[in-house]
């Protein structure tokens, strides 16, 4: 699955739930490490979500406070590391959507 097939069902997530396409991308550029310009280049060259991680400048060091259940997981104990990313993206969206405040999704 490419991440530009997922991307826009997570702008619909948050934007219902009132909160912007911009936050949406501070959140995932936290998470990896791209700037606005780089996501927006991976989206257009419709890479895989294996590629989206694997080219990721820079997975936050933050990344082990990111803990709670996603689809019926907890995050902290998927072994599967590509999987397991997947999920935390999972979960800041999740989180975004249900309206926590950017310094707590941003573990500051």
């Amino acid at each position: 699955m490419s991440f530009a097939g997922v991307y826009p069902h997570y702008i619909h997530k948050v934007e219902k739930k009132g909160r912007s396409k911009e936050e949406l991308d501070e959140v995932i550029c936290w998470l990896t490490g791209y700037n606005r310009h780089t996501l927006q280049q991976q989206i257009d060259l419709k890479i895989s979500l294996e590629t989206f991680f694997e080219q990721a400048p820079q997975i936050n060091s933050n990344v082990a406070k990111i803990t709670g259940v996603i689809c019926g997981y907890r995050v902290e104990e998927i072994e599967d590391r590509l999987m397991q990313k997947i999920r935390y993206m999972d979960k800041l969206v999740d989180e975004l959507a249900k309206g926590k405040t950017m310094e707590k999704i941003l573990r500051k």
